[in-house]
């Protein structure tokens, strides 16, 4: 039986209230000694009779901790009589700061407390909530490696910081009205208005209809009332594109369907934002046309005080920065792009060191990696070499791996955005800063004119590291599984290992090595990524026919243009080849009359799936081609299919036009995935292998990934979806990392 050792605890252990933890955990067992933080790990120096019962309690971590390990030495150093928290010091950098913690329920007591310390202060947080990753600028985690340093504890803050008695013992982000971040509510001109209370006011504001900007934890929000979203989509010029709303629980259950697991993601420290569908689908229209709303809970001390004065049921929250751009996080910026836009701004004097926008799940998978859910840390051996992958163009994050573990940001945005690749450089600085990782290796993507790619290359030769280029769809099946298996990648875009446009791939292989087996029939883009603005051309791209030409003409396109896309496509004149599912959702949305263009990112195959809801499926006879030895799923059938029940629906009363788009939207998805999960059916039979992967954007959709996954479990086949990570191209930069580990 132990009576004393010097424990070393690695993991996510800095803010996370640990050497509170660990002091309280000596305290109630007579251990004396002390605890410090040295870099990123905790080190203890403890003796006492209890010291067994000690190290099995503190092996339990606090709730916001990851121990990845608890090393046990003989004690070092001299003990003093009575345990103590010593200061921060250097050290070992192998964990990472946790992200930002939605505001407990304590803490919301405290706010709600008439005349408590706390009442009423936007800021209130403890050791078990609120900013960490949008906070610091250096490890270890103390304050003064914070933008809380300039805010100088008064007193009663000071007793509470330094005493065990209190739930804020050593909690770096503790202040209160006295002295902590304070709110400013200004006018459209910059001037300061002079109110008592700033939230009180700005409920007011918005229940009279304005929109206001208002400084969160990771940036700026835009927020109005139900009433003012039309004008607000006017305002910033998207019409279509659905907005995210906040509202209380109870407003949540009556506006959505919440089944036990969005509530658990609804509910959880993360907060996202949460796709649910809506229980009157035609509800909530001037909010979002589709079936489906974005909601989240109430995360900050300010968005509860908000609410608490608000009579408006629910707000519009949504990111303040133009999509694909960095949130904004300076008054000033904020100002300066938003005039015209908004009438009023609630700002708050905290720096925002690391900007950090909403995340975003569906169904239980991750859409947007961001606040509450990264930076995120995946314990993974890929061998001694340290790494750095900078993701995709799209939807980008970047990933750094040593030691057995990879570090994934938040979400950068859309790297073709030379603002978004500055933010893209400036997250690698710090993340870099965090872990003080060089990297031995860095990976890009496949595409050679990527801002992305530029920059790696830049960065690899200033730094003698070695890059790797990794294609898209690969590093999207290495992201769900290491193992062997059949890999099917299904998004709208990736460059391909033949320069074309990729994106309806079925891989078998493992990390680092995979083949192309399959694939969508190649099909035409005319115009390149005009097709995917006007899917009408995607549309016609796929079915050059005379009855796809007199559709457009039914529908506006004149002789010329109708002309010239003919004549561009018999030529294949500036059409580039694509094997998209994206594109070919596209193509059926717009052959539908559903959406002719595309006003933001998914639009058209977003508004399909929503129209399919209300459909009824019907099996269609499938056509399969071969091609260079591979097996290819003939899209220019489906959409024959799809025309021929279209084109006399148009004679029908509009009623039944409706039910037949329905249908048709419908079965056409079901057709297409059906035809995806033949494909690697026969993969995976041929090849023997017993699982099949499954990643890419379009498996957010609830109709298609769920055909693909009974199909696959029909013929034994076990499907495999990395919940962890997005589908989407949030995965990349972590299945670069894999593959560049692996080889």
């Amino acid at each position: 039986m132990r009576r004393s050792g010097t424990i070393i605890i690695r993991g996510i252990v800095q803010g996370v209230g640990f050497r509170p933890f660990v002091y309280a955990c000596a305290d109630s067992l007579c251990i004396r000694g002390s605890v410090t933080n040295l870099g990123s790990e905790v080190v203890i120096h403890a003796e006492g009779e209890h010291f067994d019962d000690f190290l099995k309690s503190i092996r339990k971590g606090p709730p916001l901790s990851v121990i990845d390990e608890v090393i046990v030495l003989p004690l070092e150093g001299v003990i003093s009589d009575r345990f103590l928290i010593m200061e921060s010091g250097a050290g070992n950098l192998s964990g990472m700061i946790p992200p930002d913690i939605a505001i407990c329920d304590a803490c919301i007591e405290d706010i709600n407390r008439i005349n408590g310390r706390y009442s009423g202060y936007w800021a209130t947080s403890c050791v078990d909530c609120g900013p960490r990753y949008s906070v610091i600028r250096a490890l270890p985690y103390d304050r003064i490696r914070t933008t809380m340093d300039p805010f100088s504890l008064c007193p009663a803050c000071e007793e509470e910081y330094w005493s065990p008695d209190f739930r804020r013992h050593h909690a770096q982000t503790i202040a209160c009205g006295s002295c902590g971040p304070s709110l400013t509510l200004m006018d459209p001109k910059g001037l300061h208005m002079p109110v008592s209370d700033p939230i009180q006011r700005a409920a007011e504001l918005l229940d009279a209809g304005k929109i206001l900007a208002i400084r969160g934890i990771g940036g700026f929000h835009i927020a109005c009332t139900e009433s003012s979203a039309e004008r607000l989509k006017l305002l910033l010029g998207r019409t279509e594109q659905p907005l995210a709303v906040m509202a209380e629980k109870d407003t949540a259950e009556q506006i959505a369907i919440v089944t036990k697991d969005d509530a658990g993601w609804l509910t959880s420290p993360a907060r996202p934002i949460v796709i649910l569908e809506k229980r009157d689908h035609s509800a909530h229209e001037t909010i979002s046309n589709l079936h489906t709303i974005g909601l989240m809970l109430p995360y900050t001390g300010l968005h509860h005080l908000l609410f608490k004065h608000l009579k408006a049921p629910l707000l519009v929250l949504t990111s303040a920065n133009v999509p694909g751009d960095p949130m904004i996080t300076e008054i000033d910026t904020a100002m300066s792009r938003l005039m015209g836009v908004v009438d009023y701004f609630l700002t708050h004097n905290r720096e925002i060191q690391n900007r950090c926008d909403d995340s975003v799940v569906r169904d239980g998978l991750i859409i947007r990696l961001s606040r509450g859910l990264a930076p995120k840390r995946t314990r993974i051996d890929l061998g001694t070499k340290s790494i750095l992958s900078v993701g995709p163009e799209l939807n980008a994050n970047t990933t750094l791996y040593r030691d057995g573990f990879c570090i994934t940001s938040p979400h950068v945005g859309n790297i073709k955005n030379p603002s978004t690749a500055r933010y893209l450089e400036e997250t690698v600085g710090r993340l870099r800063g965090l872990t003080a990782i060089t990297p031995d290796i860095i990976a890009c993507d496949a595409h050679p004119q990527f801002l992305s790619t530029r920059y790696a290359k830049e960065l690899s030769e200033s730094l003698g590291a070695e890059l790797i280029s990794v294609q898209h769809h690969r590093a999207h099946i290495a992201a769900a599984t290491r193992e062997r298996c059949v890999g099917i990648a299904i998004d709208g875009v990736g460059y391909g290992d033949d320069g074309n446009v990729w994106g309806g791939e079925i891989f078998v292989g493992q990390a680092p090595e995979y083949s192309r087996a399959a694939h969508l029939e190649e099909v035409l883009m005319p115009g390149g990524d005009a097709a995917t603005e006007h899917p009408e051309r995607m549309l016609y791209g796929i079915l050059p026919t005379p009855e796809v030409l007199e559709l457009l003409t039914s529908r506006g396109w004149n002789d010329i243009a109708s002309s010239a896309l003919s004549h561009q496509v018999s030529r294949k004149f500036n059409c580039a080849k694509t094997t998209s599912t994206g594109r070919v959702l596209d193509a059926a949305s717009a052959l539908l009359g559903i959406c002719c263009l595309r006003t933001y990112d998914g639009e058209p195959a977003m508004r399909l799936e929503s129209v399919a809801t209300g459909g009824r499926t019907e099996d269609w006879d499938l056509e399969f081609l071969e091609s260079g030895g591979m097996q290819l799923l003939s899209t220019r059938s489906l959409m024959e299919d799809a025309l021929s029940r279209y084109l006399p629906l148009r004679e029908e009363s509009s009623l039944i036009q409706r039910r037949g788009v329905a249908d048709i939207a419908a079965s056409f998805q079901h057709n297409l995935a059906a035809g995806i999960a033949i494909l690697a059916v026969s993969v995976a039979e041929e090849e023997g292998i017993p699982r099949a992967a499954l990643s890419g954007g379009v498996c957010y959709n609830r109709m298609i990934r769920s055909t693909i996954w009974n199909k696959l479990r029909e013929h034994g086949i076990t499907p495999v979806i990395n919940a962890g990570y997005p589908l989407g191209d949030g995965c990349i930069s972590y299945g670069q990392t894999i593959i560049a580990g692996s080889r």
